[in-house]
């Protein structure tokens, strides 16, 4: 039986920044589902991003850093500037990047490669409190079965 979960999970940034979130999603995943289907993570905000890198150098994450300093410096005389000189700089990196990421699953575990990690990007310098979107569509759970399925011993 195909079923759909929709949530959302909360979390305080530091300020500019990669914060890993694979735990998380993974930690909401595994209490909903051992199936395979979907899940899909969409950030709510327009001066943060998602991305998938490396989890094993973290020189990855501070060369990829400098390159969005480089694609979208701070000190440029930008239109839109009424909520700081990192604000506008920011809605360019999350341009750049992504609001959203669709990831497989399989047996209730996302299909990540060995050294991929989920990272949400914090784009401005202080810390904000940021809401990710989850949606799972796939596999009902087999020990989610209804207690009529299981009186009877039949399964959807």
């Amino acid at each position: 039986m195909i079923v759909q979960h929709v949530d959302m999970i909360a979390l305080t940034t530091r300020g500019q920044g990669f914060v890993d979130v694979t735990g998380e999603i993974a930690h909401w995943l595994a209490a909903r589902t051992d199936g395979d289907g979907l899940v899909t993570l969409f950030l709510r905000h327009t001066s943060a991003s998602l991305t998938i890198q490396e989890n094993a150098d973290p020189d990855v994450l501070r060369d990829l850093a400098d390159t969005l300093d480089r694609l979208a410096p701070r000190d440029l005389p930008y239109l839109h500037n009424s909520e700081g000189p990192d604000d506008m700089p920011a809605h360019i990196r999350a341009m750049l990047t992504a609001p959203s990421l669709a990831i497989p699953v399989k047996a209730g575990r996302m299909m990540l490669g060995t050294w991929q990690a989920i990272y949400l990007i914090e784009h401005r310098d202080r810390p904000h409190r940021r809401e990710i979107a989850l949606h799972f569509i796939g596999e009902e759970r087999r020990q989610g079965l209804t207690a009529a399925a299981t009186a009877t011993g039949s399964a959807p």
